[in-house]
Parts: C-alpha cells; structure tokens; sequence
C-alpha cells in the first residue's frame, strides 16, 4: 500500500470551505470554495483503498473512486480525470449536486469517529482542474456510421446517451422544449448548488463533437412523433418528469400556492437574464414574504435557499416525517439551518386560508408509526394538534408524475406504467415500438442526475446493439 494513502487515522475529514454567511444569503454564487491542489490530495490520502469499496458499488455509475483518489493523492490529475470520465459523462456536476451523504460517502467503510472521505468535493476539484488545463475535450468519433439517432429530451439522460451515441459514430439530433440546452440542471436546480456555465459548457463540448441541438421544439405541437420516427433510424425518449404533484384540501386553489417547479424556473430565467413577467410581478417572487415550502425532498431545499437569497421575511418548511426520515440530503438540511430556515417536522397541511391571496397553511401534527411497504415508517395525524403558519407564498414541492406521453405525442402505442412512466423491456430500453427507446426520469420515475446519466449511457449501448442487430438481418436478407 502506497504511503500516500490511509491517511485517514491521523488525518481529519475536511470539506472546502463554505463562503461566509452573510455573504452567500445575499447571492446565487456556489457556497463552498475548491480544495486546492494540496488539500485535495491531502483528503483523497485518506482512502483506505479497501479490498471491497463500497463507494463504487454504491454509485449509480459504478465510478473507481478508489482509483482516481489514489491518482490525486500521487498528483497525477490527469490520469485521475481520464478516469474519472471514463465512468461518467459529468463528473463535475456530479460532484456538485449528488447526495453524497446518501451515496458513495455514506457508504465509505471508514468507521464512524474518523468520518468518510470527501468524494464529492475531490471529484469536483478533479475536473475543474481538468477544464482550468485543457485536458477535456469533445468525443468526435473516428469514423462516420451514416445513421441517425433521435433524443427527445437534453436533460442529463438525453445529453448522456448523446454523447455515447457520438462518440460511436451515429449522427444525434437533440430535440427539447426549453431554449437551452440541460433540463432541470438548468431550470431546476439553483446556481449555489450549480453554476449555470458549468452545464453551458457541457453543451458547448457536445456541440463541438458534432451533436445538432434543436431548441424550442416540442414533440406533438412542433413536430410530429411519427415525422421523427421516420427521420431517425432510432429514437430516445428522454423527457423526464415535469407534472407537479397535488395538494388536496380545502383552499388549495387560492392565488399565491404554486408549483415548486414554477418557482425554480422564475428564478433560474431571472439569474440568466431573461424577461420574467411572473418573477417581476411578485407573483413567483419570495421577496418580503412568509415562505412556507411544503416537502422534504432536495427540490424543497431548493425552494427554501432560493427563498432565504430573494430576501423572504421568514422561510419555513413543513415535513411530514422527522429529520432521519427525510429523503433529501441531510447536508442540504444542515446549509438551509444555517441560512435561516425553520423546519417543521412531523407536520402536514390539511388546509389554505385565504380569499384573494393565501394567507397561512393549517397543518396537524403527525406521529410515526410502523414501517410502510417502501420500508419507511408511516405517519399518521396526532388528534387535537391543529395549528396555523402564517404564509404569504406557499410552495409545493412534493415530487413530479410523468406527463401524459402518448397523448402529447399523438402515439397511442406508446405504453406506460399505472404511474405513466414509459414502460420498456429490462435490459432492452425499447418502449412497446420497434426501435424507439426511453431512459431516466421518464422509465424510473423522478429520481437522481446520476441515475439519469447512468440510464442515458446504458440505452445508448443498447440503441447501438439493436442498430448494429438491424444492420446484420438486413445483410443476411440481401
């Protein structure tokens, strides 16, 4: 074992430094400043480079952490980046916006007391480094295949397989509703957690390889599905899931309750300088108001530290579970604390009071009961425990349903779920139509980046398989 490494029982855990806090409340600027080189080498040395390394067998992608932290720890960084990119399309968005805590750093093997090895950040520093030198550049292809792939979708699970399918040879028509290129890691997701140039610049890679981006394009209105399935030797769906769910209960209608996603996208538009009429009337503007965000996902985190930075009077999130219960990411709970948010464990809204404008949320205590069929424990409404949270503003961030496909894009074959996610062949990725394929959010519901470029890259070795399939019945037809 190289001296470098196994650090660990001398060495403390240390995460880059957060900016101040006045500071980042006040801005959309990431919070966390970058390792330099010898801090980042300093916590990759504390791998222990186990024989077993759950770190990779809980990454989605599968990625050789232990590999690439024992090249950073030597200071061979470009090596660490080739293989850090070898396993991941974005490892530095990755980096930045994966719950680590949840996966690859909540599984070191690392014993409690020493705590587990700073992943993320290193991973992130990696390949910041790598941009900073110039050793990242576009996946051209060594030779032409003269086929062409369709993607529908140019969030993570589209640009993923894009740039698969590229490097391959294949010809790749991007098409997504939205005027930039990146879906939610756009709209969705705030600056402080992801700079907005750092996905700009992935496009402008993929570009650069050769993939052909049409924007402002919607599937059904825009272009027919069936005019894209005869242009495309195959076609991806990868739309993600964008349909906000519902809150029932009295006054749910009132003014001033919105989608979480409308509000992160009112926000992010603003950030990157667009006309925001909604954003300018008030209407998805936290500033002066009482802010109460209802959810415990890492969608609801967003919406509570894009409040805090919009100036909101008070921001509050209401959850129906406790803290160890929460699905988010326990390290944005910590940051959102710090930054002035109140949670509001074990409660849930039964009501909106309110006439022309929401005015305050009716919630009830819960209690927790005996695990459900998920494994979590259930929850259940604690008698006489009603009380109000006065509102101004009161979002819902309580997770996305798939929009209904088949109906937008005119193709009555296209078959789904009973959650109306698009159901395909294990393994295959094909939907219920000859070569016409589907990944991420829109197959496995609303989950993770990371899964979304790990269902990108696998149906793109698929699409290439079946083409390749195609390619050889028609040869022994001839």
């Amino acid at each position: 074992m190289p001296d470098r490494m196994l650090k660990f029982v001398h060495l403390a855990q240390q995460m880059p430094n957060k900016r101040d806090l006045a500071a980042r409340r006040s801005d959309f600027n990431e919070i966390y400043e970058r390792f330099d080189r010898k801090a980042a080498a300093a916590q990759a040395s504390r791998c222990s480079q186990c024989g077993v390394p759950f770190c990779s067998v809980h990454c989605p992608l599968h990625n050789n952490i232990p590999d690439w932290l024992k090249l950073t720890a030597e200071g061979r960084l470009e090596e660490a980046y080739a293989l850090s990119s070898a396993t991941n399309n974005f490892p530095e968005i990755c980096g930045r916006i994966c719950p680590q805590d949840r996966l690859c750093e909540g599984n070191c093997v690392i014993e409690k007391g020493y705590e587990s090895v700073t992943i993320g950040a290193v991973e992130r520093f990696i390949t910041d480094t790598a941009f900073a030198e110039g050793w990242v550049a576009p996946r051209r292809p060594a030779h032409e295949l003269g086929l062409s792939v369709g993607i529908i979708g140019a969030g993570p699970a589209g640009l993923a397989a894009a740039e698969e399918l590229r490097a391959r040879g294949y010809t790749v028509h991007v098409y997504d509703r939205h005027d930039r290129i990146g879906g939610l890691m756009i709209y969705g997701i705030p600056n402080f957690k992801l700079e907005k140039e750092i996905v700009l610049r992935r496009s402008q890679l993929l570009t650069e390889a050769g993939v052909q981006f049409h924007t402002n394009i919607a599937i059904g209105r825009d272009i027919s599905f069936a005019e894209l399935r005869a242009r495309h030797a195959a076609l991806l769906i990868a739309t993600g899931v964008y349909q906000p769910r519902e809150i029932a209960g009295p006054g749910s209608g009132i003014p001033g309750i919105v989608p979480a996603l409308d509000y992160l996208i009112a926000a992010n538009r603003k950030g990157l300088g667009d006309d925001v009429p909604a954003f300018d009337s008030g209407d998805l503007n936290a500033a002066g108001k009482r802010v109460v965000v209802i959810g415990g996902g890492d969608t609801a985190m967003d919406c509570v530290r894009t409040a805090v930075r919009q100036g909101a009077r008070s921001v509050q999130c209401l959850y129906r579970r406790d803290r160890a219960n929460m699905p988010g990411s326990l390290r944005e709970v910590k940051n959102a604390e710090e930054e002035g948010v109140e949670f509001v464990w074990l409660s849930a809204p039964e009501a909106f009071l309110g006439d022309e404008r929401v005015r305050g949320v009716r919630a009830v205590r819960m209690r927790l009961g005996l695990p459900d069929a998920s494994g979590r424990q259930s929850v259940e409404p604690v008698e006489e425990s009603h009380f109000t949270v006065p509102a101004d503003l009161v979002i819902k961030a309580l997770g996305f349903d798939p929009e209904p496909l088949p109906a937008m894009f005119d193709e009555p074959g296209l078959e789904v779920t009973r959650h109306g996610t698009l159901r395909i062949s294990p393994r295959a990725f094909m939907t219920s139509l000859s070569g016409v394929f589907a990944a991420g959010d829109i197959v496995r519901g609303a989950s993770l980046v990371v899964w979304a470029i790990r269902d990108g890259r696998d149906a793109a070795a698929r699409i290439h398989a079946w083409l390749g399939q195609q390619a050889s019945l028609r040869e022994a037809a001839e």
